[in-house]
């Protein structure tokens, strides 16, 4: 996997954040879990923690006990921020690596994600409809309270109070 050098907020060029280490990985990239962290945009933390609860497979351990994650692991990074970035659920996620891991299928996986979207956007359409809803409500009644102010109705009236 061939990666290019990204530019720094400065705007130099530097080296992408990986190894690649002979033997075993057919010259793929792996990453030690900081680089990783750095190049998904996650913390070293949320690495650890996908993987302990399953999200991430485990890493290669190296002597000293140093992470190293192949360079898949950063794709499923991405795609699990952007799943998140779409309002879904760490549970949810789960459940699309179970349904993948059980059928080795990207097609069964595929169709449950598309479910899983369906209802999502039917959730947004609630919420749209709620919000629309309450847009009229207030709108409604900051046309009473207008009314009040231009009749002079409400000049002197402390709220819940008795006038004065």
């Amino acid at each position: 996997m061939e990666r290019t050098a990204e530019r720094t907020a400065e705007g130099s060029t530097a080296p992408p954040a990986r190894e690649d280490r002979p033997g075993g990985t057919g010259g793929e990239a792996s990453y030690p879990i900081g680089a990783l962290a750095r190049e998904a945009g996650v913390s070293t933390r949320t690495i650890r923690y996908y993987e302990e609860i399953g999200l991430l497979r485990t890493a290669r351990r190296f002597a000293g006990g140093r992470r190293v994650f192949q360079g898949d692991v950063l794709e499923r990074l991405r795609f699990i921020g952007r799943l998140k970035r779409l309002g879904f659920s760490l549970e949810e996620i789960s459940e699309l690596n179970e349904v993948f891991a059980l059928s080795r299928s990207t097609a069964e996986m595929l169709s449950v994600l598309d479910r899983q979207l369906d209802g999502h956007v039917g959730a947004i359409d609630r919420q749209v409809e709620e919000l629309t809803r309450l847009r009229e409500d207030l709108c409604t009644y900051r046309g009473r309270i207008r009314r009040r102010l231009t009749d002079g109705a409400g000049q002197d009236a402390a709220p819940g109070g008795n006038g004065r």
